[in-house]
């Protein structure tokens, strides 16, 4: 190494070792109180284990039986090494990334110790599993063990990591220095790096549809994209983003681009782009996310197209808005609206998968004393590092594996270039939502909750939906999002495309990669929807712009220039709003 990287690596460890003691110093009192609550759990499930004979009996099973396990691999590996057949005891669920290397079966070292921790990995979890706890407790401390499970991993340590001690030897070491050299540079940043953020730049390979921003208040900007057919329906399409995350997941490049696909159908397109709020924008509530974004943005796009009714798109959070706004002015007497779509959005919370684990009055307590009462808002990072545990070996510890053990940068990913680019949450809407929607489950019972000065009754919506759900959503559920076509009044379509959150509704037509079900049995729940669904090869795309497309009126000439006199071009899409960092 010589000298100019000798200095850079020490420039690197002073700042690093600077952001660390400010980042402990910031976190202190909440991983305190973490460590607190975390050891009374820990500590409670050995109590019981402890007093109860039945318990006792089922954890003292549980570990004969791992005993026998850990011999039988110890016989495995002398049958091995003898040359003789030999049989694994126990292997990696499919799907598990972290041991497809060959030199985790290959050599028998690490073969053992693989097996050693998935056979620890799988003791932990049967405890908590068969301990009499009740069933909110029980999920809690399932999904801390997981996550220590996984943070233990053998492929998160060099001396236990094959591949990285391969890498080490062929690079003469060089690996080792790299990887160091990237873990002091994610430790000055402050966050584990996805993917190479140099590579994109908002407005040039990102977000690039081209269009104009024609409203604006203190939370959102109205952007209007320009028409690229010679003929546009006359019912226009408003698209609404989770402001959880930024707009341009739904316009990453061209080819996937959500946004320019609606507007290439000859639909006049127009999307909300969120501020990203300050402490000063803290005390913004659902009051101000209805009548201040979904309301007036389709009143400016009635204003602007003359049009009489507006599609309404609404994307995860952007569709639990899109409720009950919906909600409201059907009780109002006053809906904008010709249709609603909702996209892997939740209405019923019943069931939020993994992160539901967790969320109980303790943590809300702890989030309303805490981050929200002293910071006036939900910090982005603090969310989109929740997010990220619900798929921690693939969204932490494989980067860690990669970037600190084996010294490789992330390559480009625009999706992981977008969840690394996080917003802040106002904290009276989140606290609200957060004990109100996720937690108590209220949006979904008729009046229960009152916003707007408004009962919310789902019910009451009556328009046309279509309801999107994805096969393998961790954040909101298929069956969960099935039951908004359960609780709305009016005719309801249902389509659930394959993968997850994000790639199952940022997926193309061209993609043809994960395919889609639909015309399922309605009425009957979910579980008799999808075994009445049929299988179709694309994207749900297709589908929805057919379905949209018979109630869009007549196809009419496109506006000739962005706005109108009353709301003038503000600036060129995608606008500021999007670029304010955290």
């Amino acid at each position: 190494m010589d000298t100019t990287e000798q200095q850079k690596l020490r420039e690197l460890y002073a700042a690093a070792g600077k952001k660390a003691m400010e980042k402990s110093i910031q976190d202190a009192p909440s991983t305190f109180s973490d460590n607190i609550e975390l050891a009374m759990q820990y500590s409670n499930l050995f109590t019981e284990i402890a007093s109860s004979p039945e318990n006792t009996a089922k954890a003292q099973s549980l570990y004969v039986d791992f005993i026998k396990k850990q011999q039988d691999l110890w016989q495995s590996m002398l049958l091995r090494q003898e040359g003789k057949e030999h049989t694994p005891v126990i292997a990696p669920a499919d799907g598990d990334k972290r041991f497809k290397a060959p030199e985790w079966n290959e050599q028998p070292y690490f073969d053992f110790v693989k097996q050693s921790y998935l056979l620890i990995s799988e003791l932990m979890g049967n405890i908590v599993d068969s301990v009499d706890l009740d069933e909110r407790t029980k999920k809690k401390l399932g999904f801390y063990t997981k996550q220590y499970i996984d943070a233990f991993s053998p492929a998160n340590f060099l001396a236990t990591n094959p591949e990285a001690l391969k890498l080490a030897k062929e690079t003469n070491g060089q690996s080792i220095t790299d990887g160091i050299k990237n873990f002091l540079e994610d430790v000055a940043e402050g966050r584990i790096t996805q993917t190479d953020t140099s590579a994109f730049t908002l407005g040039e390979n990102l977000a690039v549809t081209e269009g104009s921003v024609i409203f604006e208040n203190e939370l959102i900007q109205l952007i209007q994209y320009k028409p690229s057919t010679k003929k546009v329906y006359e019912t226009p399409v408003l698209v609404i983003p989770p402001w959880i995350n930024k707009y341009y997941i739904l316009d990453l490049k061209p080819e996937n681009s959500y946004v320019k696909f609606i507007v290439d159908q000859g639909f006049t397109t127009y999307l909300i782009s969120w501020k990203n709020p300050t402490r000063e924008l803290g005390n913004m509530g659902f009051e101000d996310y209805v009548e201040k974004a979904a309301l007036k943005a389709a009143e400016v796009i009635q204003s602007v197209s003359k049009a009489k009714k507006v599609h309404a798109v609404g994307y995860c959070l952007g569709g639990t808005l899109l409720s009950i706004a919906l909600a409201i002015a059907t009780v109002r007497k006053n809906v904008p609206f010709e249709t609603a779509t909702f996209l892997a959005c939740m209405i019923d919370f019943s069931d939020i998968g993994p992160m539901g684990d967790i969320v109980d009055e303790t943590l809300i307590k702890k989030i309303e004393n805490g981050e929200l009462k002293e910071q006036n808002l939900m910090r982005g990072k603090v969310m989109g590092s929740a997010f990220n545990m619900i798929r921690s070996n693939d969204l932490i510890w494989n980067y860690v594996a990669n970037s600190y053990l084996k010294g490789k940068k992330p390559a480009p990913f625009d999706i992981l270039y977008w969840n690394g680019d996080n917003t802040n949450l106002p904290a009276n809407m989140y606290g609200y939502y957060l004990r109100h929607m996720l937690f108590e489950n209220k949006l979904s019972r008729k009046n229960a909750l009152r916003i707007c000065d408004t009962p919310i009754d789902i019910g009451k919506i009556s328009i046309p939906t279509f309801v999107v759900g994805t096969q393998e959503d961790h954040i909101s559920p298929a069956h969960t999002t099935f039951t908004t076509t359960e609780l709305v009044s009016g005719p309801t379509e249902y389509v659930l495309g394959g993968s997850g959150h994000v790639m199952g509704i940022v997926n193309p037509p061209a993609k043809k990669k994960y395919g889609y079900y639909k015309d399922g049995e309605m009425g009957k729940g979910f579980e008799e929807w999808k075994k009445t669904a049929k299988q179709f090869e694309g994207s749900w795309w297709t589908p929805w712009t057919a379905w949209l497309k018979k109630a869009s009126g007549k196809e009419i000439t496109p506006p000739a220039k962005a706005g109108n006199d009353k709301y003038k071009v503000i600036e060129p899409a995608p606008g500021r709003y999007v670029k304010e960092s955290c």
